[in-house]
């Protein structure tokens, strides 16, 4: 951040006071702007044994798979924007969403809530995010072609639950994958 949205005066990162860690501060008005994480929202929508997956139609990642999701938008409960989400890449609707998945992403400033949902009806279709939208079995996830870290943990939680016949609410990490020449 390199100007404050309240008055456009440049800011500059420091301790304010009373404080334990830097924040942007507004050099003129002395407005503190806060960096706080970014809520993800998503589904695993199933019918009957399987899921619905779409193929990423935008960046990052595009042409990857991934399950449903994107950013909670203001004025929206958790399930809400997963339905809405859900909608927005595959065209379907689901219902019964349970809550399922909390996973913390510190190192990308990321919090995931995934739900498990229904189909409400077996309709789905392409849209502008996703280039491609399928209903697959467990023995067909391309598990090479998984867009994000977080959504293959999701799926093999989930079919490893399913396998099991229980569905424990879980909050998990993930933690920043290291580069080898580093």
């Amino acid at each position: 951040m390199n100007y404050c949205s309240h008055c456009g005066a440049p800011v500059a990162l420091q301790v304010p006071s009373g404080d334990d860690r830097p924040r942007h501060v507004c050099e003129s008005c002395g407005m503190i702007h806060y960096r706080n994480p970014i809520i993800v929202v998503g589904c695993i929508p199933q019918w009957e044994q399987r899921i619905l997956l779409c193929r990423r139609n935008i960046e990052p990642q595009r042409g990857l798979w991934t399950l449903p999701a994107g950013y909670l938008e203001t004025g929206e409960t958790t399930m809400e924007g997963a339905a809405r989400e859900t909608h927005e890449e595959t065209g379907a609707c689901v219902t019964d969403l349970s809550a399922y998945l909390h996973f913390d992403i510190v190192h990308i400033h990321q919090i995931y809530m995934m739900f498990r949902a229904r189909l409400s009806r077996p309709e789905w279709n392409p849209t502008e995010e996703s280039s491609e939208v399928v209903l697959i079995d467990e023995s067909r996830i391309p598990w090479n072609d998984i867009a994000f870290p977080v959504i293959k943990e999701t799926l093999k939680f989930f079919f490893d639950d399913r396998r099991k016949g229980s569905f424990p609410f879980r909050l998990r990490r993930i933690h920043r994958r290291m580069n080898p020449a580093e």
